[in-house]
């Protein structure tokens, strides 16, 4: 068994408390594009849109949902996608082609952060009807948006500074909170494709935000697990999970809040799950000021050593998984899934994996983790005063 490591970002001195309402405005402004999507502006206002807007959302009328019958799980259905701007490798895509950078069709200011309604969506507020077919179908509820982690083209999660990081985790905050209370909504999920490996068509750094009207069907399964822990054993089943992994030799990074750890039955070469450690912090709104900051803290490393591992931008999958409404016992986790086995190897999600949901791991979690841990990655100070909470201007609506 390796040894625990130690971190390799730090966080200020002195006093470790710090109350909410101490911490950073961030002010949110809410404007409209003329084709009704909204673009939430972070921080300083620094523009406005045009009256013409970005143009004509995607039409989407064929958007809808069809039902697996032999598993029961929804799949969307969303040709409109397929006209997605810059549909070839994110790395071909510069500054001045960008959607996402100042100027572009998106904002066309600069900016601290942003999110906006996704032009092609995959699921809306209000969908067209299902179509009648042969099978069932139903619509596509819910809603995508996009979040701009900085209007930096040439950066990445793992390249963002102190204060971009900090107003990122208060942006996912803000977000989460209100779609989860919006009783449409059965599940939110915050992620981020980091890659055109994994699919991402434009470079800029951003991540998205699906919020849905059904539970999906890994989450399902993961909260009926806790459950039948409960019964059978009598306790939470992430406080006993967390707790092996803590004592395990998979530890990547220490942190107070967090477990950071490749996972025992880990699927993706390099997975690993930031979970945390505190039961009854379910969701990102959970978070109190010094788990904000450990979060941050503790993504940011893992993307670094990511990055670290093989010198090159590692591409991977960044997927939140928040507790679902019926499942006390769920802990917040950050799971990260890279593709990469080795410099120049990817894994493939082959016949096995994807016919018979049966994983094939070419790397031994504990072998993983002794490398992700041993790497040498650079060190920044994440202080409690740099922290941000969300405030919302009364004068913040505009057209």
């Amino acid at each position: 068994m390796c040894a625990r490591p130690t971190p390799s970002i730090v966080v200020g001195g002195g006093d470790t408390r710090l109350d909410s309402e101490a911490m950073r405005p961030l002010p949110r402004h809410v404007l409209v594009h003329s084709d009704g999507r909204r673009l939430l502006v972070y921080g300083e206002l620094r523009g406005s849109l045009d009256e013409e807007g970005a143009g004509a959302a995607g039409e989407g009328a064929q958007i809808h949902k069809r039902l697996d019958v032999f598993t029961e799980a929804w799949v969307g259905i969303a040709p409109a996608r397929n006209t997605r701007p810059l549909d070839s490798p994110a790395a071909a895509a510069g500054p001045e082609r960008c959607p996402f950078c100042p100027g572009g069709v998106e904002v066309p200011f600069s900016y601290d952060a942003a999110v906006f309604d996704n032009r092609f969506p995959s699921f809306r507020p209000h969908p067209p009807p299902a179509p009648l077919l042969d099978g069932p179908t139903g619509p596509a509820q819910g809603r995508c948006e996009v979040v701009l982690y900085t209007d930096r083209h040439d950066a990445s999660f793992g390249e963002l500074s102190a204060v971009e990081l900090a107003r990122v985790v208060a942006v996912w905050i803000d977000r989460g909170r209100e779609l989860w209370a919006d009783p449409a909504h059965s599940y939110v999920c915050i992620f981020e494709n980091r890659g055109a490996e994994v699919g991402a068509t434009i470079a800029h750094p951003h991540g998205q935000i699906y919020a849905l009207d059904h539970v999906p069907p890994l989450t399902a399964a993961r909260s009926e697990a806790h459950r039948r822990h409960r019964r059978r054993e009598g306790g939470c089943l992430s406080c006993a999970a967390t707790r092996a992994d803590d004592r395990s030799g998979r530890v990547v990074s220490a942190n107070e809040s967090f477990v950071v750890a490749v996972p025992f039955a880990a699927r993706w070469p390099f997975e690993v799950a930031v979970r945390a450690r505190r039961h009854g912090l379910q969701r990102l709104a959970d978070l109190v000021p010094e788990e904000q900051r450990d979060l941050a803290v503790a993504l940011h490393d893992v993307a670094r050593r990511y990055d670290a591992l093989f010198d090159l931008p590692l591409p991977y999958m960044m997927v939140a998984q928040e507790a679902p409404h019926d499942q006390p016992d769920w802990h917040l986790a950050f799971e990260l899934y890279p593709l990469h086995r080795a410099p120049g190897a990817t894994k493939i999600r082959a016949s096995v994996e994807t016919g018979l949901g049966l994983f094939l791991n070419d790397v031994a979690p504990e072998d993983a983790a002794l490398q992700l841990a041993g790497l040498d990655v650079p060190v920044e100070p994440i202080e409690l005063d740099s922290l941000f909470t969300v405030t919302q201007p009364d004068a913040a609506m505009l057209s």
